[in-house]
């Protein structure tokens, strides 16, 4: 999902800050609330409480953020991007060419360590999924870059492939892991790391079928 072409201005965001100082200020306040939204809860933060521990006048606060819910957007969109980043760096370690069983193992490693580096993750959404329209229109412009730059990853891994043939095989990959991930971040451990390892399974049995590499993934 283009996040440069984002729902609306940077997640609900008044305005964008300009100046070096306004980014720091912005900043502080999305780590602020991250923070307290996980140890607290979203419904039970205000943006009074964000605005005294950012240290940032609630005046400065509403000059960027309407509201506490453009601040939960703009945490969305900020971990989006933290997530295609991560990816990126599979491409730009020649991703094309790795086996596709450790093209499947790294794109499913790197997506699980993002789940579990950043735990606020999870505590935050999961007590508001489903109930903000803003926050499902973002996951599917994440989800939207996700699959543009998988697709391109395919297609640089098979050239006999049609793009719309990468673009649907980017879009199940996508949906799958990244729904199959999700669901086991609210397992134990020990089945959560089953789930990881089904979901490695799943992905390689499915490209497989469109690739001739033979190893199974660990």
């Amino acid at each position: 999902m283009p996040m440069s072409e984002s729902p609306s201005l940077a997640g609900g965001m008044r305005r964008k800050p300009q100046q070096a100082r306004s980014q720091e200020r912005v900043n502080r306040i999305l780590d602020v609330a991250e923070d307290l939204f996980a140890r607290q809860g979203y419904a039970a933060t205000t943006t009074n409480a964000i605005a005294a521990q950012a240290q940032v006048p609630i005046g400065s606060l509403y000059q960027f953020f309407p509201d506490k819910t453009a601040i939960l957007q703009a945490l969305a969109l900020r971990y989006g991007e933290m997530l295609h980043q991560e990816l990126v760096i599979i491409d730009e370690a020649e991703a094309a060419t790795l086996s596709l069983a450790d093209y499947v193992n790294q794109l499913i490693d790197t997506t699980d360590r993002f789940f579990t580096d950043n735990p606020s993750y999870y505590a935050i959404f999961m007590e508001v999924q489903g109930k903000i329209r803003e926050l499902e229109e973002i996951d599917e412009a994440t989800d939207a870059k996700l699959i543009q730059h998988l697709a391109g990853s395919l297609a640089s891994r098979n050239a006999r492939l049609e793009p719309v043939d990468c673009e649907a095989i980017a879009f199940v990959l996508v949906k799958a892991i990244g729904t199959l991930l999700w669901l086991a971040l609210g397992q134990e451990k020990p089945f959560r790391q089953r789930l990881v390892v089904e979901t490695k399974r799943l992905a390689f049995e499915y490209l497989q079928s469109y690739f001739s590499f033979l190893p199974n993934p660990s």
